[in-house]
């Protein structure tokens, strides 16, 4: 697991291309230098040294990282892409992505731990996307701390596609829309979300796909990625996300929880430079809740 870069141009430090080129943070630069991890030419080097162009900076990330907080617990996991960078899985609804003193053993970290163990994988567990308990979809997981870093620059910077389908109650007026309200902690509760002025900005793109009787499937897509983000959205204005156990009316339709499945992700590869898109079918039991909706 090494990276390598061939500088540019001359009178450059390492430092400056590491963290203006390849977006290298002060933290994990000063872990790297301390394991003596850069190479320049070949050679342990001094990242203060001045470049020439047609240098070769190589960067190691084979070292072992402790994972021993997180229990490993065997599962059935979906594979959707892997290679030696990151992990995509599909997760189904019902299963949390973090341990926790509810899921201490069973969350999805839990299953991602054994299979690194199995694989001989010594790093820690990084998701980089996360989903409720009861949201079903794709997850990407990084293989090591430079590749999470870049994935999560690229959220903040708006250049990872994440794209949803909801079932929402009620016919829609207006078919599709952008919805930019910010979203805060509910006074009082440790899960729930609400509208607030004093929120984190937050902006759900939305479109109806098809419509049903009292029910419309949507497309969701995510410019942020705060907590509850379409659930808190599509019931302010006033189509709550069908079985939503938090935000919707309790007759609604029955499932794992919210009718809600992260579809599509897209992302620049860190590694290798390549867009990369992946997209997964929604699972049974929401496949099934169409086909009933649409004879209906």
């Amino acid at each position: 697991m090494k990276l390598t870069y061939q500088v540019k141009t001359n009178e450059q430090t390492i430092n400056q291309i590491l963290q203006n080129e390849l977006q290298i943070s002060s933290r994990l630069l000063y872990k790297l230098i301390k394991m003596q991890k850069i190479l320049l030419n070949n050679k342990i080097c001094d990242t203060r040294s001045i470049t020439n162009a047609g240098d070769i900076i190589t960067i190691d990330f084979n070292y072992e990282e402790d994972s021993s907080n997180i229990v490993p617990t065997q599962m059935n996991l979906d594979i959707v892409f892997e290679d030696d960078w990151l992990l995509i899985i599909n997760k189904p609804a019902g299963i949390a992505i973090h341990p926790s003193i509810l899921h201490y053993s069973d969350s999805l970290c839990n299953g991602i731990r054994f299979y690194f163990d199995k694989i001989g994988l010594k790093k820690k567990v990084r998701p980089v996307n996360r989903l409720d308990l009861n949201t079903s979809g794709l997850v990407v997981f990084a293989k090591c701390e430079y590749i999470q870093e870049c994935l999560i620059s690229q959220m903040k910077c708006h250049k990872f596609k994440k794209e949803y389908l909801a079932v929402c109650n009620g016919i829609f007026d207006k078919k599709f829309g952008t919805i930019s309200l910010p979203i805060a902690r509910k006074e009082n509760s440790i899960i729930e979300r609400c509208i607030s002025e004093n929120g984190q900005p937050s902006t759900t793109h939305y479109e109806v796909i098809k419509e049903f009787n009292g029910y419309s499937l949507v497309k969701c897509i995510l410019e942020t990625g705060r907590t509850h983000q379409i659930r808190v959205h599509m019931a302010y204005i006033g189509h709550p996300v069908a079985g939503d156990p938090l935000y919707a009316p309790k007759k609604t339709l029955k499932g794992q929880g919210q009718f809600l499945h992260a579809k599509t992700l897209g992302f620049t590869h860190p590694k290798t430079g390549e867009l990369m898109q992946f997209t997964t079918e929604v699972p049974v039991i929401f496949q099934e809740v169409l086909d009933h909706l649409h004879h209906l």
